[in-house]
């Protein structure tokens, strides 16, 4: 299943997934808790793969695409349930950091090399 979906079709789905098999959301402050748990593993897995930290035998076990996936998912249901349209939010943001940052990495030398 390689088909790309929008974030639209995402958080329809997910809001799908939640009233078939899932009962309700949890509250937003479980799935926040879960989001922090979420990226947690994310991170674990960066600082192991691209940092100093060595791996250890029940590192091995994560896989960084899931992750990744895991902290989309919670994060489409809190979206979903605060009646934010992600697509839009992220459309203006995009449209905030081009308005602010437009010129501003361009010169940086720590990001010419």
């Amino acid at each position: 299943m390689n088909k790309s979906i929008t974030i639209e079709e995402a958080q329809l789905k997910v809001d799908d997934w939640i009233k078939t098999f899932g009962v309700r959301y949890f509250s937003e402050l479980t799935n926040m808790a879960i989001l922090t748990e979420e990226v947690g593993e994310l991170a674990r897995i960066i600082a192991r793969k691209y940092g100093d930290q060595s791996f250890k035998q029940t590192d091995l076990e994560y896989n960084m695409a899931d992750e990744m996936a895991d902290v989309l998912w919670v994060l489409i249901c809190l979206a979903n349930q605060t009646g934010v349209n992600l697509s839009e939010a992220f459309d203006k943001n995009m449209q905030k950091k081009t308005d602010r940052d437009s010129h501003r990495h361009l010169n940086n030398e720590k990001l010419i090399t």
